[in-house]
């Protein structure tokens, strides 16, 4: 006799642990929130005219949210998936009509002073959607044409995010390629995108001799390194058809002689200056690599215990800009120390891993897939924005999970995770 959920008790079933850790972020989140934002002016804990204030009214409704999320029955989100795909596409194209023009990106709907930015609710229904495009029995990444509808799921939203323009968040949607390896896409998908941003990287580094750039013939070869897999060992492509081996080559050529073009014309300047500043080009601590050089300073000054809650003079002298937002790691370098950060780290993989346990455990492959989405994408906000307060990525502007200051995107955070949340709840019973 199969068995049936029983309904008047939404927590039962509920991951504990996931659960625990979630709170342990939220409350770690505003504790450096208040830390960066806290003031002689502001400096009660119940001021809700201040951010962290704000910060305290976002994460309270996030307790409605989660009751609604979990209130509903699993199949609901598997069956009406396409439709919240839909939705999550009508209001991001709707931002180009009805958008509020903030910092130059039309990406926030305002009603009065309150402001919500769809983009972070669209990654949970592109993960959806995803979900259950992978998970029909019929679907495989044989068909070239299925790869051309899986892609397409995640390209056109992060296009749409992109003219806003925000392309860092349109970039989070690369995150969705883990989910499609793990269902059977080709591994040559990723040599082929590394050797991309390999050969891009390196042209802009070594840069152009008379017009042609000194390291072509070098990068080819590390092109041709990640790829002897695909050509040697599987589809044995330089005894069979040295015709094909000839055409990569003139395609790689091309791509090399293409970077400067791209970067030119296509970059807008502040992306450039940052690429600059990355591959060490250009030395700017006053203007576009500011941000990063005082979060950097920030984070050293910090040492290896930290300077203590409250106490980080950089922290409180307001040397960050943005501090609360995309920069809040620096607060916890500072006032946490190497100690401190590194608990916050191996929580964050912690946090992460227990996803990734939690997807392998799904009876039902919608949900496994969903676990893996949400799993990807934490981890793309996790790796982009620390690596980006350390100055070893380009400055992108994508929160930190349930860290950084903000209402959208701690409730869209939540949003994805309780879903998986309420479909693990789920696993052991019939849909």
């Amino acid at each position: 006799m199969p068995q049936v959920r029983e309904k008047n008790n939404i927590f039962k079933g509920i991951d504990t642990w996931l659960i625990i850790m979630y709170m342990a972020l939220v409350f770690l989140g505003w504790i450096n929130i208040y830390a960066a934002t806290t003031s002689e002016i502001h400096f009660e804990i119940l001021d809700f005219s201040s951010r962290y204030g704000k910060q305290s009214i976002w994460i309270i409704l996030t307790i409605p949210i989660i009751i609604v999320v979990l209130f509903i029955e699993a199949r609901f989100y598997e069956r009406f998936s396409p439709l919240f795909y839909i939705f999550g596409l009508l209001l991001l194209i709707g931002l180009f009509v009805f958008g509020k023009n903030i910092n130059g990106a039309k990406s926030w709907y305002a009603i009065g002073s309150f402001t919500i930015q769809p983009t972070e609710f669209a990654k949970a229904f592109t993960a959806l959607a995803v979900s259950k495009l992978l998970s029909d029995s019929a679907f495989t990444f044989r068909p070239f044409k299925n790869h051309i509808k899986a892609f397409f799921l995640i390209l056109f939203p992060a296009f749409l995010i992109t003219l806003q323009p925000d392309p860092g968040s349109g970039l989070i949607y690369l995150a969705f390629l883990f989910v499609f390896y793990r269902e059977g896409l080709s591994i040559y998908y990723f040599l082929i995108g590394i050797s991309a941003i390999v050969l891009f990287l390196l042209t802009l580094k070594l840069g152009y001799f008379s017009g042609v750039p000194i390291m072509i013939f070098g990068s080819i070869m590390i092109f041709l390194l990640l790829i002897t897999y695909l050509l040697i060992y599987r589809l044995n492509l330089l005894k069979r058809n040295w015709m094909q081996l000839s055409f990569l080559f003139f395609i790689v050529c091309g791509y090399i002689f293409s970077v400067s073009y791209i970067f030119n014309n296509v970059f807008e300047q502040r992306h450039r200056d940052r690429f600059n500043i990355i591959l060490g080009e250009t030395s700017d601590t006053q203007n576009i690599g500011y941000n990063t050089d005082q979060a950097i300073k920030t984070i050293a000054s910090g040492g290896f215990f930290g300077k203590g809650f409250l106490d980080g003079d950089r922290t409180q002298g307001k040397f960050v800009p943005e501090q609360d937002t995309d920069y809040i790691f620096s607060t916890v370098g500072e006032e946490w120390g190497f100690l401190g950060s590194t608990i916050v780290i191996l929580l964050f993989i912690t946090f992460m891993l227990r996803i990734i346990h939690m997807a392998e455990r799904q009876k039902s492959v919608f949900s496994r897939i969903y676990g893996y989405s949400i799993a990807s994408i934490f981890f793309f906000h996790f790796m982009v924005n620390i690596g980006m307060v350390i100055g070893i990525l380009p400055t992108i502007g994508i929160p930190l999970p349930f860290f950084s200051y903000g209402g959208s995107s701690l409730w869209g955070f939540t949003l994805l995770l309780f879903i998986f949340i309420r479909l693990d709840a789920n696993r052991s019973y019939e849909w």
